[in-house]
């Protein structure tokens, strides 16, 4: 059995709700349409908890697994919120050996939260992830649009000061 991965409850409305079950009519019957489902329905909800997943699985007439793989093989699909300012910590390799563990760490303990989570106030996600593509400024991590790069983990609190 699958897990909720988001320690955040579930909070869709009726109207997402709605709309995701008329994309899931249209296509239901077609499991090529899957993905497709998937993105409309990561569109209307930010994210893909486990009650969307089901929503998709029972209406699609797919296995959840199905659904779940589909959701974690790929990146453009999310199984927690994101949150007002996303942070992402690049474990890429010249990162890593300049010290970003330590850093994704000390993020961690700074919001209470581990990697591909949410803070319950919605305020910050964080996200691990291989590659920026920002190698020369190593260690990189970026917050929404901003990029910190050359940084070490006693940085962390100086730039999450920056959007309390």
């Amino acid at each position: 059995m699958l897990k909720k991965i988001s320690k955040i409850p579930f909070s869709g409305t009726k109207e997402q709700e709605e709309k995701l079950r008329r994309e899931i009519a249209e296509c239901a019957g077609d499991n090529s349409q899957l993905m497709h489902v998937m993105q409309v329905a990561q569109e209307i909800y930010g994210y893909l908890p486990f009650e969307v997943q089901q929503m998709i699985a029972d209406g699609m007439g797919v296995p959840l697994e199905k659904v779940y793989g589909v959701a974690t093989f790929y990146a453009q699909f999310a199984l927690s919120p994101k949150g007002e300012y996303a942070i992402s910590v690049c474990l890429g390799t010249a990162c890593y050996v300049k010290g970003s563990q330590e850093i994704l760490d000390e993020l961690c303990a700074q919001l209470g939260i581990g990697a591909e989570e949410c803070t319950p106030d919605g305020k910050f996600s964080l996200t691990a992830c291989r590659c920026i593509g920002a190698c020369g400024l190593a260690p990189v991590i970026t917050v929404n649009d901003d990029v910190y790069g050359k940084i070490t983990a006693a940085d962390v609190k100086g730039i999450l000061e920056k959007y309390q």
